[in-house]
């Protein structure tokens, strides 16, 4: 609520004057988010901002405006995306869209919701039969029956979770930042999915945030299918460039 309000008072749409890729909408969201979280008691990993209060035993990867590209051209795909981790893991996270206001939320053990109401299992096709979301560009057609570019991961992994997309892939050599995706993976996991890496190492990486190259599916059979294809297409062979963030 807080980033939806700041967001409706900014002006300036264009680039922040900081690191690339940054822009204004991206700074007044983060100082609102931040604002927030910290008056919670909770540490916070932000990407627009970096590590505050470390020490705190609950922290928040924090995306304020996951497609930031998107919210400044106007383009209804863009959200806030929080992940609260304890020793544990990844605990209770958010993702709005905050351009239509469609909300996921999830608790581990606890399942997740989509606008207040319980997220159920959906089977999951094959990967010949899916409709999937691409981040970047792909080196080559894995076979999906249809793709998109929609450019907010945190809402990709979500489709995936309650069926309006199947998969969900990272095609760049850069990969995703974990703001970009965990908020969505516990979503995900709470209704059967599963999110895996496409080099096999651990997903969840904060300490200190490593990038990963998700793919995201409602089957453990269909993610590995996905990766066995993509990798044997060569698609992180040769470097693919991919400045735009999300």
């Amino acid at each position: 609520d807080a980033v939806a309000a700041a967001f409706g008072q900014v002006s300036d749409f264009g680039p922040s004057g900081g690191r690339k890729g940054q822009y204004a909408l991206d700074l007044a969201a983060d100082e609102a988010a931040l604002a927030v979280l910290r008056r919670a008691g909770l540490g916070v990993l932000s990407e627009e901002s970096g590590h505050h209060h470390p020490e705190r035993p609950l922290q928040v990867v924090l995306d304020p405006v996951d497609g930031s590209t998107n919210a400044s051209r106007g383009l209804p795909w863009w959200a806030t995306s929080a992940c609260v981790i304890d020793d544990q893991g990844p605990w209770v996270s958010l993702v709005r869209n905050q351009a239509i206001g469609t909300t996921y939320t999830a608790v581990r053990g606890g399942g997740a919701e989509r606008d207040g109401r319980a997220m159920q299992p959906i089977a999951a096709p094959t990967v010949d039969e899916s409709m999937a979301a691409i981040n970047g560009t792909p080196a080559s057609h894995l076979g999906w029956k249809q793709f998109r570019s929609f450019g907010a991961a945190a809402l990709d992994v979500c489709a995936v979770a309650d069926g309006r997309l199947d998969l969900y892939l990272d095609a760049t050599t850069s990969g995703n930042a974990q703001w970009d995706f965990l908020g969505g993976l516990l979503v995900l996991h709470e209704v059967g999915g599963v999110l895996i890496d496409a080099q096999n190492r651990e997903v969840v990486a904060v300490t200190p945030p490593e990038r990963r190259q998700p793919i995201a599916a409602r089957s453990h059979e269909a993610a590995v299918e996905a990766q066995r294809r993509a990798l044997a297409s060569g698609w992180w062979k040769t470097p693919v460039r991919w400045d735009t963030p999300n």
